[in-house]
């Protein structure tokens, strides 16, 4: 397969899978085959990391089949594998080839740290055999591999290498992937995944068996509105990340942040009850965010 021809399967995945942002929208034209080359790799490892999970709410005659543990990981180590190989060698075979060639192309031109990738595909593997944290730290850490490198390879893939800037986006970052836990709180019940730290249910006295129950109850208001408050921090910190970036990126992660944040607003203003209703962004939400992100800095 050709560079242009995975390019192309990569931009079409980009396009027809379901985000709250367009991928690569506000991009120059370029650019935009890299950045959906970039996506490809994560949306398919991501993916991989989910597939075929039973829904621990369904009684087992309910549930569909579902992959072992074992077979989820061997799937991600494969194509950790296929990555490595084409790294190694220079070209991409197999499977998954339409992503690699033209995610191999991405890397070589544009000089992008392999460990990035490796990092998010570390943080997929945990995805599968990690269900619970004890602390905000072990969360923390989660975040540094499975949203900080998203960050730091968009500014890369911009030319923006300063430390400074790769900071306030992990920042940003790390604010987007926690206010999307607490968003997901109960579709991540249905992965058996608990991303609300264990000390902190203890704190507010929730237990896992209201959460799996749906029960939403004053002192999970509390937690979440907890969760809540400490993440609006994150935000506040890369709050400046645009003001140092050209005028479309300014605008995409501009848009990036107010999205983040409109989603913890809307914890907020329904107040903070994630388990009976997903607050999400809509396409006036989106029209709005959009023209905000041209407007304001």
């Amino acid at each position: 397969m050709s560079p242009e021809e995975s390019y192309q399967r990569c931009t079409e995945l980009a396009r027809s899978h379901y985000e709250n942002f367009p991928v690569g929208k506000l991009v120059p034209a370029s650019l935009q085959p890299h950045v959906h080359a970039v996506y490809a790799f994560s949306r398919v490892a991501d993916d991989l990391a989910d597939e075929g999970y039973a829904d621990p709410r369904l009684r087992p005659e309910e549930a569909p089949a579902a992959l072992s543990q074992d077979e989820r990981l061997q799937k991600l180590r494969d194509y950790r594998d296929t990555l490595d190989r084409s790294l190694r060698e220079g070209r991409a075979e197999g499977e998954y080839a339409w992503i690699f060639c033209a995610l191999l192309d991405t890397i070589q031109k544009l000089d992008l740290p392999p460990q990035l990738f490796h990092d998010l595909l570390s943080a997929f593997e945990q995805d599968i055999v990690k269900r619970r944290y004890d602390d905000f730290a072990q969360v923390l850490d989660y975040c540094t591999r499975s949203a900080n490198p998203i960050g730091r390879l968009v500014l890369l893939l911009h030319g923006y290498r300063d430390t400074e800037l790769h900071l306030l986006s992990d920042h940003i970052c790390t604010g987007l992937q926690l206010a999307n836990f607490w968003q997901d709180v109960s579709v991540d019940l249905g992965k058996d995944r608990i991303y609300l730290p264990l000390e902190d249910l203890e704190r507010f006295k929730v237990s896992e068996k209201s959460l799996f129950a749906g029960q939403t109850n004053q002192d999970f208001r509390d937690l979440l509105r907890f969760q809540t408050e400490r993440t609006w921090d994150f935000f506040h910190r890369g709050k400046s990340l645009s003001r140092h970036l050209s005028t479309k990126l300014a605008w995409e992660i501009r848009m990036t942040w107010l999205g983040g944040t409109t989603i913890l607003k809307k914890i907020e203003a329904q107040n903070y009850d994630t388990l009976s209703r997903r607050p999400k962004l809509s396409k006036w939400d989106m029209l709005f965010l959009l023209v905000r992100s041209f407007v304001t800095s």
